[in-house]
């Protein structure tokens, strides 16, 4: 574990990205790099990472940051080298934290920036390693430069991007990513000089219905039908859907489970990112926060996905299956997942990355954003450029996107104003 002062002062160029003069007026703090985040007090980084109960993100919590570590999936060997910032007052108090990673390649980020990376190689620059801000193997929105909330909380925040870019120059490496970060820190970290990019995701607003029929209501006549015919043709060969949370998840569960994941995982991507004891380790840790869903046919089960709990959002993340059944993916990962928010209040589904094949589901296109620092000017210029045609097109595709969502001409917008 090594330290550094948020202050110090690196000779390099004044206009190539986020200068820790940015927080020139922050009081005197120290920002420490935890190799580990077992060198880091849990409950202290949790008051930062999820400070409102009402809006609980699992993701950035110690429980599931910790478990990737302690499981190996998270470690040199795999690319990802902790390298956490913990912002600590003059008495030795956490009052920020950022999950951060030195990476040597760009798998399991989501964001992908491949195309950077082979063209600085080219120009004979060497792209890798490079410093991320992030959850591993989660494309999920969330805190990524997290404070303490209180009047000092967006200072703070400045002082932990500014020592991300110090880290950066320290170990010469090329760049600095923050991804999936919330729009608002987004806004200010762009105020920094970290260039802008951005995406989009399909989730599903619930502005306070009843049932899934009420959803329903709000779908055009033909869409509606589609939607309960797919859910009909999903279990008519005679298939339960039981979901399975907190104490009563068993090892078994995981197994079987596991098994899905490894199929799916293999097929996707080639080497599936997480490890069985990964799940042993965030069912023992944060159960009531763990959300099974399995179909099973003639006794056994057939197809399982894996959702997270949060205060207000339910996370769809994995899923699987060992038979075909059609529609069966968009019943166990999108309808029951709207069925589940629904019936517990919550404000939102979150299924995941890409997917337009979610709109005529009812989920609906939104803006993800992430903030890159990169030290060689002429690839930040390079970068930039094309990071504003693409932004552009993003939100040109998101305009277009919603002309074709499932619901009555303008029902959707009205509900979510």
């Amino acid at each position: 574990m090594t330290e550094q002062g948020a202050n110090d002062d690196d000779e390099q160029p004044a206009d190539d990205g986020a200068e820790a003069s940015d927080v020139a007026d922050a009081p005197a703090q120290l920002v420490r790099v935890a190799d580990t985040l077992l060198a880091v007090d849990q409950e202290a980084f949790d008051a930062c990472a999820n400070p409102e109960p009402a809006r609980y993100n699992p993701f950035v919590a110690y429980a599931f940051l910790e478990a990737l570590e302690a499981s190996g999936c998270v470690r040199a060997e795999t690319g990802w080298l902790p390298q956490h910032l913990i912002l600590e007052d003059e008495n030795g108090r956490i009052i920020g934290a950022a999950p951060a990673y030195l990476k040597t390649h760009s798998q399991g980020e989501f964001v992908f920036d491949h195309a950077w990376a082979d063209a600085y190689q080219r120009a004979g620059g060497s792209y890798y390693p490079k410093l991320q801000l992030s959850v591993p193997f989660t494309p999920v929105p969330g805190p990524r430069l997290m404070v303490l909330p209180g009047e000092d909380a967006q200072r703070s925040e400045r002082v932990l991007a500014a020592a991300a870019v110090e880290l950066a120059r320290r170990m010469k490496v090329s760049s600095v990513h923050v991804t999936f970060l919330e729009q608002a820190a987004w806004e200010r970290l762009g105020g920094m000089g970290y260039l802008q990019r951005t995406d989009q995701q399909f989730h599903f607003s619930n502005p306070g219905y009843g049932s899934f029929d009420d959803f329903l209501a709000t779908l055009a006549s033909r869409k509606r039908k589609a939607v309960r015919k797919e859910r009909a043709q999903a279990t008519e060969a005679g298939l339960q859907i039981t979901h399975v949370i907190g104490a009563d998840i068993t090892e078994a569960h995981w197994d079987a489970f596991f098994d899905f994941y490894i199929d799916t995982g293999s097929r996707k991507w080639g080497s599936p990112y997480l490890n069985r004891e990964f799940f042993s380790l965030i069912g023992e840790r944060m159960a009531d926060r763990c959300l099974l869903m399995f179909a099973s046919h003639g006794g056994r089960f057939v197809a399982g996905a894996l959702n997270m709990i949060g205060g207000d959002c339910l996370y769809g993340r994995y899923w699987g299956a060992s038979e075909y059944h059609p529609c069966l993916h968009f019943e166990l990962c999108y309808y029951q997942a709207i069925d589940y928010a629904i019936a517990h209040g919550l404000a939102r589904v979150e299924a995941g990355a890409q997917g337009q094949h979610k709109l005529a589901r009812g989920y609906v296109p939104e803006t993800t954003y992430s903030a890159h620092w990169i030290a060689d000017p002429g690839l930040s210029r390079a970068v930039e450029r094309y990071l504003e045609d693409e932004r552009r097109h993003v939100e040109h595709a998101k305009a277009a996107l919603n002309e074709y969502t499932p619901f009555r001409k303008g029902q959707q917008q009205h509900d979510r104003d």
